[in-house]
């Protein structure tokens, strides 16, 4: 039966990503993630998380190799062209795209009361340089 860091391995390669490439970007040490990936040692969630958001994967998947449906009606992430093609043009992963996007639509919500234009792919490109510089 797969384990935990079966899943992660899985799903690390299935991306691409060297153990090193995956440890970087969640802020983890590659001997840590080894041994996670080797089952010699537990994952804690703060861990975990990193590297779910890493890799685009649900916490459920990584953990029992399902994904639960939600008790809830999910609407579908819509991504809009121009942030998908700053994505793509700028060379952010699937959850910075969707960290992105839910900070603009979370501003939006709370700010405005009235129609938002569609941002241009300079627009996200700017959004995106000033959250980054916020939290640097």
């Amino acid at each position: 039966m797969a384990t935990t860091g079966d899943r992660i391995r899985e799903a690390r390669q299935k991306r691409g990503l060297t153990q090193d490439q995956l440890a970087n970007k969640a802020g983890l040490s590659k001997g840590f993630l080894s041994d996670v990936e080797n089952n010699k040692t537990d994952i804690g969630s703060s861990a975990l998380l990193k590297i779910a958001d890493v890799l685009g994967a649900s916490v459920d998947f990584l953990l029992r190799g399902e994904v639960a449906e939600p008790s809830y009606p999910v609407k579908p992430i819509e991504i809009p062209p121009e942030l998908s093609e700053a994505a793509k043009e700028s060379g952010w992963t699937y959850a910075e795209t969707l960290e992105l996007l839910k900070a603009h639509d979370s501003v939006v919500a709370y700010r405005s009361t009235r129609a938002v234009k569609p941002l241009k792919k300079e627009d996200w490109q700017k959004l995106h340089a000033a959250i980054k510089n916020a939290f640097a």
